[in-house]
């Protein structure tokens, strides 16, 4: 019954195909290193902060069966509960999976101390890529590779085996430009979205420095729509932002994102919206050019998430 719900029919929108012609395809899969393929939409661990952990695992073995190989996860996420939940739910499918985890510290023992802690409530000895998180300002570059800061753990951490690869999660242009020109990143993770394209210009930057070094690309914020005006109300609690939820502009918005070259994208983590990702990217097909210069050209008025600077 879990399933049959998971996986209802919706109708043809957008360029989607009906989910009961896709629910037994894997999602696409593309290259990240060294021969790793990841599926194009991965699991943001916000998804299980708020659930039982029963329904965290089901979420979990949901997602494995639709084919997601590409778990992302934070100490930051509810403080802890992501992690708590995220850990025992992945347990079983730790092997078949790519699993991503970030820390805020900036300081050496800081990072180490919280490394450590990540990967006892993940139940796990190893991440398969660990990240900088949220790095916003040139400070924060400076403070990361500074000495006493938090690049030394990640390169000790990666020599002993506890990480394979190192990346990190940008907020700003410049930050993500001056941290890749620094520091030998394997990934970077940031908002690939079309309204930031259009009225910010952020993100073709980042996108073209990241091809020129040979890191890969990872996506945020592909469904989002905007900021939230102040006190206005969320419909969707676990989303600072207000996000896109009708099936026709999700499915554009996803392709948009999904076209511009990077390996996965990691959608919102309401559960819903989550679904939602799977069902459209399932069908991906790239946007054409005319389907792009409409979509950009409809962002008209719209405030972005991210400015370019």
């Amino acid at each position: 019954m879990v399933r049959r719900e998971f996986l209802k029919s919706a109708a043809l929108a957008g360029g989607i195909a009906p989910l009961g012609a896709t629910a037994k395809e894997p999602l696409p899969r593309r290259q990240y290193k060294d021969g790793i393929e990841l599926s194009i939409i991965g699991f943001g661990g916000i998804v299980v902060m708020g659930q039982e952990q029963r329904d965290a695992g089901r979420d979990v073995a949901l997602s494995i069966d639709r084919g997601v190989n590409y778990f992302d996860v934070a100490p930051s996420y509810g403080r802890g509960e992501a992690e708590i939940k995220l850990g025992p739910a992945l347990r079983p499918y730790r092997n078949q999976v790519f699993l991503a985890c970030k820390t805020r510290e900036r300081t050496a023992e800081g990072a180490r101390k919280e490394l450590e802690q990540s990967l006892r409530r993940l139940h796990t000895d190893r991440f398969d890529l660990y990240q900088f998180h949220a790095v916003t300002s040139l400070e924060d570059v400076d403070a990361i590779l500074g000495p006493g800061g938090a690049a030394e753990t990640f390169l000790k951490a990666r020599e002993q085996g506890k990480v394979r690869y190192l990346g990190a999660s940008v907020h700003s242009t410049e930050a993500a430009l001056a941290l890749m020109d620094r520091f030998a990143l394997d990934s970077i993770l940031f908002p690939v979205n079309y309204v930031c394209y259009a009225q910010g210009d952020f993100g073709p930057g980042i996108l073209a420095r990241a091809k020129e070094k040979g890191v890969a690309r990872l996506a945020l914020k592909a469904m989002a729509r905007t900021s939230l005006e102040r006190g206005a109300p969320r419909r969707y609690p676990k989303c600072w932002y207000e996000p896109l939820d009708d099936r026709e502009t999700v499915a554009q918005a996803l392709r948009f994102t999904l076209s511009e070259d990077v390996t996965a994208a990691i959608p919102p983590g309401d559960e819903r919206l989550y679904r939602l990702a799977l069902d459209v990217a399932a069908a991906f097909r790239p946007l054409s050019a005319a389907e792009r210069q409409q979509l950009l050209a409809a962002t008209a008025g719209i405030r972005p998430l991210f400015p370019t600077a």
